[in-house]
């Protein structure tokens, strides 16, 4: 453990960042697996409305420094390339 005050609130702010990111992450897998779960049931509209809400943290994550943009635009045109297979 640090003894030095400032490296001990470093310490606690990457913890915190940490712990939010990975609640970021977590929401985005999740709402990409609920889009394939979507896809894999052949329902046209849950489909488009999961690949809405997908879309949707993506880009917030994105904006929130989690995801880098390449990784969000990767992840959205893959979506995007599922839902028009449909």
């Amino acid at each position: 453990m640090a003894n030095i005050k400032s490296s001990i609130k470093d310490i606690e702010r990457n913890r915190s960042r940490r712990m939010r990111n990975r609640a970021i992450k977590s929401r985005v897998r999740t709402h990409i697996r609920r889009f394939g779960q979507a896809v894999e049931s052949g329902d046209k509209q849950l489909a488009l409305e999961t690949y809405k809400a997908a879309q949707s943290q993506i880009d917030r994550a994105v904006s929130k420094g989690v995801l880098k943009r390449n990784t969000g635009a990767r992840y959205k045109s893959r979506l995007a390339s599922r839902l028009e297979a449909l």
